[in-house]
C-alpha cells in the first residue's frame, strides 16, 4: 500500500479535527475534536512505521504512548467539563469565557479583584 493513502486521510482527520477544536461551542464536542487530531497524528505514526520497515515499531511504540495520554486526556477533561457544569449551568466554551472575563472585571476594583476587608482583624 503507498503511503499517500494513510497519510491523506490522517489529514484529513487532522483538519476534521482542527476545524472542531476552532468552531465548536460545546466543551465536550472540543474534547472530541483534540481526541481526532490525536487519532491521525497515531494513523501517520503506525504509516511511517510500516513505511520505514523499523524493526523496532518505535512507531507503535509512540502509538501506545499517546493513546495512554489521550485517555488520561479526556478522564481529567471530563471531569473538569463535568465540575464546571455543576457549578456554572453550562459547557458553552464562550459563555463560560464571558463569565470569566465578567468576574476579572468586577465593580469593587478597577483591576477586578475585590477589595481588602481590614475589618477582620480581631482586636481584644
Amino acid at each position: 500500500m503507498h503511503l499517500a493513502y494513510p497519510a491523506v486521510l490522517a489529514a484529513l482527520l487532522f483538519c476534521t479535527g482542527l476545524y472542531g477544536v476552532l468552531a465548536r461551542r460545546n466543551a465536550i464536542l472540543v474534547l472530541m475534536s483534540v481526541e481526532l487530531m490525536l487519532n491521525a497524528v497515531n494513523l501517520n505514526l503506525v504509516a511511517f512505521d510500516v513505511w520505514l520497515r523499523d524493526a523496532l515499531h518505535a512507531g507503535q511504540a509512540l502509538t501506545l504512548f499517546t493513546i495512554a495520554i489521550a485517555a488520561a486526556e479526556i478522564g481529567i477533561g471530563l471531569a473538569i467539563v463535568l465540575m464546571v457544569y455543576r457549578n456554572r449551568g453550562t459547557s458553552d466554551v464562550d459563555r463560560l469565557r464571558d463569565t470569566a472575563e465578567r468576574h476579572e472585571s468586577g465593580p469593587d476594583t478597577p483591576g477586578g479583584r475585590p477589595a481588602p476587608n481590614h475589618q477582620s482583624e480581631v482586636t481584644a
